[in-house]
């Protein structure tokens, strides 16, 4: 089990706390409220002075998830197979060894997109399938390729669906989105850009398919760009065309924001308007049934007076990173009704919730595993997880393991295909269980002669799924 092993040798250079309970408010010293922490790794051993954003990556062939976090002068790219000891395995240094505050980190077709506020940084490209054959972590990686259309960016949006990127706050369009065709990963093209609406701070970007009839189907740019929001069609990049443009009360700085899932409503934050009215967490909630005409509907009100940074939707919860406050974890199910009521949180900066420019800058809540990574300006990386979700990871059929992590005995589930057999391998692909079932939905197995470690579970020899043995 060499991969294993490796990952062993590098947790003594990695890990600062492991698993703490949620327990009475508390995990350790971080106030918490339905999440328990995993591990946390700090910013001297991440190789940086300040944290900035963060994104994930789940490799498609083993399952495995991956955590990318920016430092002033890097990005970190991190195996969190086993969250309770995640690895660093390496590190990419900014282009031409140069560092900022500001650094932003998207992934399209298993590459990372690092752009960064440094001078001349343009757009690094990195081919994340590197990652699974790190023998000697950390590594100092070098890039897979680069993009020098831009200097500066403050903040990388790619559309997935569409395999383009919208590089903003750069030093062309007027800071607003400079477009990108990633179609060959590693060899970037430039398909122009779009400057009637000002500087943008950051968007988001989709194949529009929500209520309103005349965009179905058309790429829906939603920029936050310092006063106001604005919408913009960019199916044609050569010929973008604007739709609308909304603001809304006491604005300080439009910050970042997010559609819920049935793209009705967005969801957005302000970077200034704490500090500059002195209400509690403030986000703004804009009703976009029909584009042409959006609406600034209601506003919600955390229970912190802390800065709200870079929010996103899951389902029918927002995950919000609250600077100081950490993570909070707000019920958006009934927002069709003007409703919003926190429910869970971490705070990841326990020395206080004060209006300031500390603590989460950024959370990332959409890892199959349940696990959500928090990265702090100040603080460094967590992990942590609500502790009640069970795990089921690599497949879309209806098989499900838990508990996962477990360190003697596991219940594999099944709500239709009935078990016939499970296979246990290694990561380096070594058979350590092979078990016959005659047929059940149900099979409880005996794993206390694993060694801790990550493991691939083949059942009936097809569906493959994650094993973690702690």
């Amino acid at each position: 089990m060499k991969r294993i092993l490796l990952a062993f040798m590098a947790l003594t250079t990695s890990i600062a706390f492991c698993q703490t309970p949620c327990d009475n408010g508390m995990a350790g010293s971080f106030p918490c409220n339905g999440f328990d922490l995993q591990s946390t790794i700090s910013l001297g051993q991440l190789g940086g002075s300040t944290g900035n954003d963060s994104w994930g990556w789940t490799d498609p062939v083993s399952g495995i998830e991956y955590a990318i976090t920016g430092v002033d002068n890097g990005t970190v790219f991190i195996d969190i197979s086993d969250p309770v000891n995640p690895v660093i395995l390496g590190k990419l240094p900014g282009h031409n060894g140069s560092s900022s505050l500001w650094r932003d980190v998207k992934v399209y077709n298993n590459h990372a997109y690092m752009v960064s506020e440094a001078n001349g940084h343009g757009m690094q490209i990195f081919d994340l399938t590197r990652l699974r054959s790190v023998t000697n972590p950390p590594e100092t990686f070098t890039p897979d390729g680069h993009y020098s259309g831009f200097g500066n960016a403050h903040n990388i949006v790619i559309n997935e669906e569409t395999g383009f990127a919208y590089a903003v706050g750069t030093n062309t369009f007027g800071g607003g989105p400079h477009f990108i065709n990633l179609q060959d990963p590693v060899n970037p093209v430039a398909a122009g850009g779009y400057s009637l609406n000002g500087y943008t701070h950051d968007a988001q970007v989709v194949v529009y398919n929500g209520p309103d009839t005349d965009y179905i189907g058309q790429e829906i740019y939603v920029g936050c760009n310092t006063d106001e929001i604005a919408i913009v069609d960019v199916t044609d990049k050569m010929n973008p065309i604007p739709i609308a443009t909304v603001g809304y009360t006491n604005i300080g700085y439009t910050h970042q924001g997010w559609f819920t899932e049935d793209q009705r409503y967005f969801i957005a934050g302000d970077e200034f308007d704490e500090s500059n009215v002195g209400f509690n967490t403030r986000s703004i909630i804009f009703d976009f049934t029909d584009l042409d005409n959006p609406q600034a509907d209601f506003e919600y009100f955390g229970p912190e007076g802390s800065i709200d940074h870079n929010g996103y939707v899951l389902g029918d919860k927002f995950y919000l990173a609250n600077y100081t406050a950490g993570l909070r974890v707000i019920d958006i199910s009934d927002i069709a009704n003007g409703n919003m009521t926190e429910i869970a949180y971490f705070d990841s900066h326990p020395s206080n919730n004060s209006v300031g420019y500390s603590g989460a800058w950024n959370v990332y809540p959409y890892f199959a595993s349940g696990n959500i990574i928090i990265s702090n300006l100040d603080g460094g990386f967590f992990i942590v997880r609500d502790p009640s979700l069970s795990i089921d990871e690599t497949s879309t059929s209806d098989f499900a393991i838990y508990p996962n992590p477990a360190s003697e005995k596991i219940r594999l589930q099944s709500k239709l295909t009935p078990i016939s057999s499970v296979d246990i391998y290694s990561v380096i692909g070594q058979k350590v269980i092979s078990l016959n079932f005659s047929d059940s939905t149900s099979e409880e197995i005996n794993i206390e002669t694993l060694p801790s470690g990550v493991y691939i579970l083949k059942i009936n020899n097809n569906t493959t799924k994650r094993l973690i043995v702690k």
